[in-house]
């Protein structure tokens, strides 16, 4: 005997001791229902449905503000500006940019929260 199961010795048994598990009389799980609850249900769906990160959201928004920038102060390049009018040019347009960005971004949040 193995584990508590089968016979004690093989000896006289006819048989050489192996035991097998019965596949025939396998438990069928479909038959049994599980229901999930609401609040279970709520929390599998919001799990499923995430928010965009903010620091990423963010660092989108930056790398767009310094892209402008950058094609302003190339622009002005071409067009023969000196660099120190050029930096200070860039610079104001760059707090312009990032002060029109976060307005946006206030009136968007107010207008999310409206809603609901």
């Amino acid at each position: 005997m193995y584990n508590g199961i089968g016979l004690p010795t093989p000896r006289g048994s006819g048989t050489n001791g192996y035991v097998q598990r019965n596949l025939s009389a396998v438990r069928h799980k479909k038959d049994r229902a599980d229901y999930k609850s609401e609040e279970e249900l709520r929390k599998l769906e919001s799990s499923l449905v995430k928010k965009p990160n903010q620091d990423i959201l963010d660092h989108e928004r930056k790398r767009k503000v310094e892209l402008k920038c950058l094609e302003l102060a190339e622009l002005m390049e071409e067009q023969g500006y000196g660099e120190g009018e050029i930096q200070e040019k860039v610079a104001t347009f760059r707090l312009m940019l990032l002060e029109k960005d976060v307005a946006l971004g206030k009136e968007g949040d107010q207008q999310q929260q409206k809603p609901t």
